[in-house]
């Protein structure tokens, strides 16, 4: 256990803390502002609150990013890689503060919130090595004496618009490749979530100041979506990188779209299928599918949401299930040896009521969990339903809770039907020993999702790959690979150098 008072004196997070920031001595006004609760899930406190931003604060703020980006732009992207690795390396030094500022905004166990910390950590690392790597390619010309290649350049200015589930990965996937590439960077956080944005802005404002770089990375934390909404219709903001629900992410789409030269990626809803055939190591797939149902309470767009089981080995798999479920410890994120802590707030508990009554209404049955649990704090158990069908709206729907909906097949084309029928596209994953099946699965006849895991959870994302998903999920790409080229425009050159023209013979000069 951590003494909250200590986590908050470490970040300097006052009691009433200003929801914008321009730089290190760039905090808002605190007085005549709408304060918004930094509430703890696990126990429903007010840990801290924010003055929220306000028109004013967004102006300043676009004013400080804009006239920074031009002398970013500027600076040698390995030296842009410098200050994204000297915040990589503050976390480092506060890695445990930085877990409990996570537990104490989003409920996550403190295993899972150092776990978050890391990838920021991790990320930074590698967007540092990436800014030494912002390559092109040479090619060929079809005239004499020219030379042709393909070079990447900054944007501008982006915009990171992160939800309230990975409150300091989502912002590094984001932000340090928009950094690298030469953009400076807006966050707008969930206001669900404040305090890690506020203790992530103090380590930035210190590396802005020790490298005389400020303006690069900017905090802007409204409480309403009237003010929000500045950062994505502002048409000095080239990119707007946006993790959220389907719904706002075709309001931001819709937005973005209707100025044309600007650009937006999304990460919207995932509803996560992981096929188990005959041939699966049926304990390795119920420890995999557990950790992927239940770990951050199922609030991952990468949760696994529906478990499709061959039917000769569907009940064998369901028994392995809930003896799983059986051993997660739900509790504190703050106590010893909790896997699992609460949902992020009570409408989230009604959502997972919803879904489960909805289940059981239309032929489902609990074979494990299904109910609230009463303490304070918002608290469910993780749930296990067989009987599912694949066309139920609660099946078809991501709920953000630990809820896994068991579906039957009977052949793999089956399978894949039912896995690829849904609208969204973000993570996938199958169970088996069959080379066949397993290829199947990952050929263009297969999988419709953006990744794909075999023998592992659909949750777990690698920093070196690429994350993001197809379909209702909105396409976008953040983390490794080539995702930095999101944040960037290409620009294709060709150089004369024989000094001679075609025109030459035509033209006397």
């Amino acid at each position: 256990m951590f003494e909250t008072s200590n986590v908050l004196e470490m970040f300097r997070i006052l009691p009433v803390h200003p929801g914008a920031c321009v730089g290190p001595d760039g905090w808002s006004d605190t007085t005549g502002r709408v304060v918004f609760d930094a509430v703890n899930p696990a126990d429903g406190t007010v840990t801290a609150r924010v003055a929220a931003a306000t028109h004013a604060d967004y102006d300043a703020i676009i004013d400080v990013a804009t006239r920074a980006q031009t002398r970013w732009r500027m600076v040698p992207p390995p030296r842009r890689g410098e200050l994204v690795a000297r915040i990589g390396e503050l976390a480092q030094q506060h890695l445990e503060g930085l877990a409990a500022v996570v537990a104490l905004d989003t409920g996550k166990s403190l295993m899972e919130a150092r776990s978050e910390v890391g990838e920021l950590i991790d990320m930074a690392m590698m967007a540092a090595g990436q800014s030494r790597m912002l390559y092109g390619f040479t090619q060929q010309s079809q005239r004499a004496k020219h030379r042709m290649y393909d070079q990447w350049l900054p944007l501008g200015v982006v915009g990171v618009i992160s939800a309230y589930n990975f409150p300091a990965a989502v912002w590094a996937q984001n932000g340090f490749l928009a950094a690298i590439g030469g953009n400076t960077v807006i966050w707008k956080p969930s206001p669900k979530v404040p305090l890690t944005a506020l203790a992530l802005q103090a380590l930035c404002n210190q590396a802005m100041k020790e490298m005389d770089f400020e303006g690069v990375f900017t905090l802007f934390l409204p409480q309403d979506n009237e003010v929000a909404e500045r950062l994505v219709a502002d048409t000095r903001v080239a990119l707007v990188s946006f993790t959220g629900s389907t719904a706002v992410g075709k309001r931001v789409a819709n937005i973005v779209g209707s100025t044309l030269g600007r650009r937006y990626l999304l990460e919207c809803s995932g509803n996560n299928g992981c096929i188990v055939d005959e041939t699966a190591d049926l304990k390795l797939a119920a420890r995999s599918i557990t950790f992927g149902a239940v770990g951050t309470t199922g609030q991952r767009c990468t949760s696994t949401r529906r478990v499709i089981a061959q039917r000769g080995i569907a009940n064998e798999l369901v028994e392995l299930l809930k003896r799983a479920f059986e051993q997660i410890t739900v509790g504190d994120p703050r106590e010893p040896g909790v896997v699992v802590g609460p949902l992020i707030d009570a409408a989230a508990v009604g959502h997972f009521e919803q879904a489960v009554a909805d289940a059981v209404a239309q032929g489902g049955t609990v074979v494990s969990g299904g109910k609230r649990i009463e303490r304070p704090g918002n608290y469910v158990e993780p749930t296990l339903i067989v009987g599912a069908q694949p066309g139920w709206q609660c099946v078809q729907h991501e709920t953000f809770a630990p809820i896994v909906y068991v579906l039957v097949y009977d052949t793999l084309d089956e399978a894949i039907e039912i896995h690829n029928g849904v609208p969204q596209g973000l993570a996938s994953g199958i169970h088996s020993t069959n080379l066949s099946n397993i290829e199947l699965f990952l050929s263009a006849q297969g999988s419709d999702c953006g990744i794909a895991k075999v023998n592992m959870g659909t949750t777990g994302a690698d920093i070196g790959a690429a994350f993001g998903g197809e379909k209702e999920t909105g396409g976008g790409r953040t983390a490794g690979s080539d995702a930095w080229k999101g944040y960037m425009r290409r620009q294709s050159v060709c150089v004369n150098w024989g000094g001679e023209s075609p025109w030459d013979q035509r033209i006397k000069l």
